[in-house]
């Protein structure tokens, strides 16, 4: 398997590159693509030491399949030159998400929609992944009718200029700053840019895509995105009204019986998800399970993953293994 990393040396690459490790995907080829300016750089992996090369370069070389994480701008116009030599893209990017001809897929919920003839295939928002991963059981058995979000989403979400402004602050040094005020002691209901109707990217992204995988629009979604002083892994509130009543300890089983998914919740003993615990893990950990006791059928749950791995780099390589396992590259 001839396999690209798109945007190898960015923060998503990085975490890719260990992945595709641990997880010993099968890469007889591997080609490390970055932009021009990045272009002669030197990355080892597994023992052993790759010089990155280029876009075009890479295209020439046909590889089986890309995994992209170099932005919605590359991938709009790159994507489509790697389909056209016959390669599949996984893309981590937002560009192709929301894409009617494109497909946007959680292995695990929706892996089977995929066939030969995607050749471009949508990652979800990171915020995005871990929350439909912990729903699609419930709504399976419960059907959603309306979604409460809020998220406490970490700097590594914004990137390498942001962990810096992070670390600069706590260490009192004076920095480039990747957000309008400092990020540390602070909160900043702020994630992506704002839009006409006063949501951000990342909150409408909360309220669209869960609707894509899921293949229902008949739910409602609203969303609070906040940005907090954490170095990885998101956070989310969630409050869940259902068309039909629920049992806690099903809803439990459930969510236990789901791939991918981690049930901390054991108030007599303190234990509940946190970003700290949920650090380069791939499974999304879920907790504070309770009922809304202000309306009929609806639950409250905390939602934890690593917005870097899951949210990400792991879901990315997730896609890709499903394709080879079901011979679909």
């Amino acid at each position: 398997m001839k396999v690209a990393v798109v945007g190898a040396t960015g923060m998503v690459g990085n975490v890719m590159l260990q992945v595709l490790a641990e997880r010993n995907f099968p890469i007889t080829e591997l080609l490390l693509v970055a932009s021009e300016r990045s272009k002669g750089k030197q990355i080892e992996y597994n023992g052993k030491t790759y010089t990155v090369i280029g876009l075009q370069d890479a295209v020439d070389a046909k590889p089986d399949i890309a995994l992209f994480s170099a932005g919605g701008s590359t991938s709009e116009e790159w994507a489509p030159k790697f389909a056209e030599v016959g390669c599949t893209v996984v893309d981590n990017s937002s560009a192709w998400r929301m894409d009617p001809s494109k497909k946007l897929i959680v292995p695990e919920i929706n892996g089977n929609e995929l066939t030969k003839e995607d050749k471009i295939i949508a990652n979800p928002n990171c915020s995005t992944i871990q929350m439909v991963l912990a729903l699609a059981p419930l709504h399976n058995k419960y059907k959603m009718k309306r979604l409460v979000i809020s998220t406490y989403q970490s700097v590594s979400g914004t990137g390498v200029q942001a962990v810096r402004q992070l670390d600069n602050e706590e260490k009192g040094i004076e920095g480039e700053m990747a957000y309008n005020y400092p990020i540390y002691r602070n909160a900043i209901p702020h994630c992506d840019v704002f839009l006409e109707n006063g949501y951000t990217k990342e909150e409408m992204k909360l309220v669209k895509e869960p609707k894509k995988i899921l293949s229902d629009d008949s739910f409602s979604v609203t969303a609070t995105a906040v940005r907090i002083p954490t170095a990885g892994g998101h956070s989310e509130a969630v409050n869940v009204q259902f068309e039909n009543d629920f049992d806690l300890a099903e809803v439990r089983q459930l969510l236990t019986d789901m791939p991918g998914i981690i049930v901390s919740d054991d108030l007599d003993n303190n234990v509940y998800p946190m970003p700290i615990h949920a650090h380069n893990k791939d499974e999304v950990f879920v907790g504070r399970l309770r009922r809304d006791e202000s309306q009929p059928n609806t639950l409250n749950m905390w939602i934890v993953a690593d917005n870097l791995r899951k949210g990400a780099a792991t879901n990315t390589i997730q896609i890709a293994e499903y394709l080879i396992e079901n011979g679909l590259v």
